[in-house]
């Protein structure tokens, strides 16, 4: 939603009002601390990039704020020297977005195992399992991926979320404007799909998560093993060949 709905009664209504009993809206949305006029671009409070849980009431029953912020799109490097020369990022907005707390909270869905939300482009990148708190059951993912167009950009954008699914062993569940919307299981394969620019609704049972693969369980320090064993294999090989020679 590109505006603020938790300032918004008449929204959260109407929210109510669409959701069937005992449903729950996971949508992307802003948000900010305290409360005023609902315009970013002029008022300084600290603002959120979020994927908020509305339950069947309208009411907001849990939030998780985005943590891995998009330079140039969502703040400044070195915000305040750049906006006083003039610049500003993508969204318009002085100050920029805030980043979400640390380790990331698990969302809380009646009905579903622990939820782990990635917003937008959240999810190219590895070892969100690692950063979450506690191990999450399925992967949300919204996303805008328009501002791409009908280009290799929301294919990619849809291919790098599979891999999330695959290295923690979670299945995945994509909504994205204009990009490809899914519901991909814990080994990456897709169950169901709207491609792009398709608009429409799929209904899929929940894959299950796999027990914990490798890298859900030791991360990075496989590569760095792996990279201390090549060493390793050099160093003893390059001492053991002159006496091989001779």
């Amino acid at each position: 939603m590109p505006f603020l709905p938790l300032e918004h009664p008449e929204t959260l209504a109407a929210i109510g009002e669409m959701l069937p009993d005992n449903a729950f809206l996971l949508t992307g949305a802003l948000r900010r601390d305290g409360n005023g006029a609902p315009d970013l671009a002029s008022h300084p409070e600290r603002a959120y990039n979020s994927l908020m849980v509305f339950d069947g009431s309208g009411a907001l029953d849990s939030v998780y704020d985005k943590t891995h912020l998009v330079p140039f799109g969502e703040y400044l490097p070195m915000q305040g020297m750049l906006e006083a020369i003039g610049l500003e990022q993508l969204t318009r907005r002085r100050g920029g977005f805030s980043v979400g707390v640390t380790p990331r909270p698990l969302l809380a869905v009646s009905g579903l195992p622990p939820v782990g939300g990635l917003i937008c482009y959240e999810a190219i990148f590895p070892g969100v399992g690692a950063r979450s708190d506690g191990r999450p059951g399925v992967f949300v993912n919204v996303t805008n991926d328009g501002w791409f167009g009908d280009t290799t950009g929301p294919r990619q954008h849809f291919h790098q979320a599979r891999v999330r699914a695959v290295e923690e062993g979670v299945p995945l569940v994509r909504a994205a404007n204009n990009g490809i919307s899914a519901v991909v299981d814990s080994s990456g394969r897709v169950v169901v799909m709207l491609g792009m620019n398709v608009k429409g609704i799929v209904d899929s049972l929940l894959p299950v998560a796999r027990s914990a693969p490798p890298y859900a369980l030791w991360g990075d320090g496989i590569f760095l093993f792996l990279a201390f064993l090549f060493v390793a294999t050099l160093l003893f090989y390059g001492r053991i060949r002159p006496s091989v020679i001779r």
